[in-house]
Formats: structure tokens, sequence, C-alpha cells
């Protein structure tokens, strides 16, 4: 599936390319000029499912708490840090190709994947 995504402020600018030239829609925190702005992830979270966009985070614990609290969000992938950008990229690309839908789900992207 092409996703269409929302990276949080911690996630590398280059793994965010990565998706583009794969197909994916992908939005940044400096797109919409939010960077360090220190936006809360509840409010991060509204953002993007007003916008019918996954968040794509490296901030694991909050989301999944969040998540935990409530599946009513366009979805959230969360990463473990990888400074292998491509491999990262590649890893992302290929859950997102195992769903039909982001709605509500929590994706987990491992570095041992």
């Amino acid at each position: 599936m092409t996703a269409r995504l929302y990276s949080n402020e911690n996630f590398p600018l280059p793994v965010v390319e990565a998706l583009r030239r794969l197909g994916h829609d992908v939005l940044t925190t400096h797109d919409t000029g939010k960077s360090n702005a220190g936006i809360p992830d509840d409010e991060v979270l509204r953002f993007a499912a007003e916008n019918d966009r996954a968040v794509l985070t490296h901030n694991r614990q909050d989301f999944i708490r969040l998540h935990r609290q409530s599946s009513e969000h366009a979805g959230i992938i969360v990463c473990t840090d990888n400074p292998d950008f491509p491999a990262l990229a590649a890893k992302v690309h290929a859950q997102l190709k195992m769903v039909t839908s982001l709605q509500g789900q929590l994706i987990r992207v491992n570095r041992g994947m």
C-alpha cells in the first residue's frame, strides 16, 4: 500500500526521503512549520489523524501508550533507532506492503527484523 505518513520531529530526514522515493506521501513536522516546537505527543497524533496520516516515530514508549489508550487514529508506526537509514526505510516499506489499512493500527519496526 502507498501510505500517508506524518513523521515526528525525531524521525530522520534521510528515511523520510527514501520513503518518498518508494512512493509514500510523507509530511514532516518541518513541512508544517512545527519543528522544534515541543508539541505534545497526543497533539501530534491528533494532527496526524485529522489529516488522515499515520504517525512515523522513534518515540516508541509514548506512542505505544497513546495507542493503548485509544485506537482512534490513522495509524502509528514506531521504529527502533537504526543508523542504517536505507535499511530502516526498506523495513517500514515492507511493513506497509503487508497491510491494507493503517487505521487504528500500531506497527512496530525493529532493527533486528
